[in-house]
Order: C-alpha cells, then sequence, then structure tokens
C-alpha cells in the first residue's frame, strides 16, 4: 500500500465549506486494489437550493463505486456534500456535479449514483448516472431506495 497522503480535514476541527468549489474532497489508497469491491455512502438527508426561487431541496443520495487506487475520505465526503446546502442549482445538475467530482478525484473502475429527490410541486425527481457497467464478477447491490411514498 502507498504512503498515506497528508489530510487536511481527518481529526481537524473544520468549518462547513460555503460552496462545493470551495470544499476539499480528500482521497486516500486503496488498500486492496486489484480486487473489485464495491464501497457505498449514503446521505438521506442531502439538501441543496432551488436555483430560480431559492427553495430548499431535499434528496436521498446513494453514491456506489469500486475503487481503483483511491477511496474518497468520508469526512471529506461530508463536508462537500453539505456545502451543497446554500448552492442552487437543478436536481440533475447536483447529482451529475457530485458524480463529476468524484470520478475526477478518484478515477475510480466503475461510479453509480442515485438522486432520489423528494416532491416540490408533487413530482419527485430522480436522478441516474453510471459510468458504464461494473467488471464481471463485482457484487454491487441495488440501491433499494423506494420509490416516493414518503421515502420511507
Amino acid at each position: 500500500m502507498s504512503e498515506m497522503p497528508a489530510l487536511t480535514q481527518l481529526g481537524q476541527a473544520t468549518r462547513q465549506p460555503a460552496s462545493p468549489q470551495e470544499a476539499v474532497l480528500e482521497r486516500i489508497a486503496n488498500p486492496a486494489p486489484g480486487q473489485h469491491y464495491a464501497v457505498r455512502f449514503t446521505c438521506p438527508e442531502f439538501t441543496s437550493l432551488c436555483p430560480i426561487t431559492g427553495q430548499p431541496d431535499f434528496a436521498h443520495l446513494v453514491i456506489d463505486f469500486i475503487p481503483d487506487a483511491w477511496l474518497v475520505e468520508s469526512k471529506s465526503l461530508k463536508l462537500y456534500l453539505a456545502s451543497f446546502r446554500n448552492h442552487g442549482a437543478f436536481h440533475e445538475a447536483c447529482t451529475m456535479e457530485i458524480a463529476n467530482r468524484l470520478i475526477a478525484t478518484l478515477a475510480p473502475t466503475w461510479l453509480r449514483i442515485g438522486g432520489y429527490w423528494y416532491p416540490r410541486g408533487g413530482i419527485p425527481i430522480d436522478v441516474f448516472f453510471q459510468t458504464g457497467t461494473p467488471p464481471a464478477g463485482a457484487f454491487v447491490p441495488p440501491q433499494d431506495v423506494a420509490p416516493y411514498r414518503g421515502r420511507g
């Protein structure tokens, strides 16, 4: 395993970034390179703002990835996701911004994100993206987030 990079947030008092662009997304070495295993992060209380009305939007995010050389450091991911709280963007833009940032930072073997957005105006909008087909033999469980019926 390669040497541990200098982490600037883990174990430190770290303020919430004001925007996704300001957020620092850190990575650590994959302890099992060459093995195809899935990592899942679930954020059931994701928030952002409608870019037109400024009203809050809420989502349940599920991020699955199969690492290559890097894993995302979880505290930096939490702070990055929290930085969307005052960020104005449509559901699709938020979901894809997160996917693209993770891809740029980690260069994963495979990544999938499900953005299960709660309704505004009576219509939930769900946004899904994946980088392709996961490697043969990799176990990637279904996201199993129920279609909107109170999401609970």
